[in-house]
């Protein structure tokens, strides 16, 4: 099962904004039940992302005028991303293994396209796991064959 599966839901959750806009732009947006916001640059690529943390890190240590900054100076640059053509598996190893709650979903261009949360991932893969225990039960028990 692919991340294509989970991607309208994906994209339902994603919230962008330029790597040049304020702060307390992305903040606004994290304010409205967001817990992630893509960066993009001029091409409209993913350079980024801004997390709750991010900004609450940045707000303790305000002084000034210093939270105007320009989202790229807090955002994260390492992020884990994946795209449609990724295993859910694969992606939720990923996830648990470097304990991340939310990965951008990027086109071929690396621009988002969506926004994948742990709890939808690992929702769609024990509704998987299920089914195939009750295929497989069906299957020893004889039912619908002869």
């Amino acid at each position: 099962m692919n991340v294509d599966i989970l991607l309208p839901a994906a994209r339902e959750k994603l919230r962008a904004i330029s790597d040049r806009a304020p702060l307390i732009e992305a903040a606004g947006l994290l304010k409205s039940g967001f817990d992630l916001v893509a960066v993009c640059g001029n091409e409209q690529n993913l350079v980024g992302v801004v997390s709750k943390t991010d900004v609450v890190e940045r707000i303790s240590q305000c002084q000034g005028s210093s939270c105007t900054c320009a989202v790229a100076t807090v955002m994260t640059l390492q992020v884990l991303t994946c795209t449609r053509f990724d295993t859910l598996s694969g992606l939720w190893e990923q996830m648990k293994s470097r304990r991340i709650k939310n990965v951008p979903v990027l086109d071929e261009a690396r621009r988002p396209v969506g926004i994948i949360t742990a709890r939808d991932v690992l929702q769609t893969l024990l509704t998987e796991a299920a089914s195939e225990e009750n295929m497989l039960r069906d299957y020893v028990m004889g039912f619908g064959y002869r």
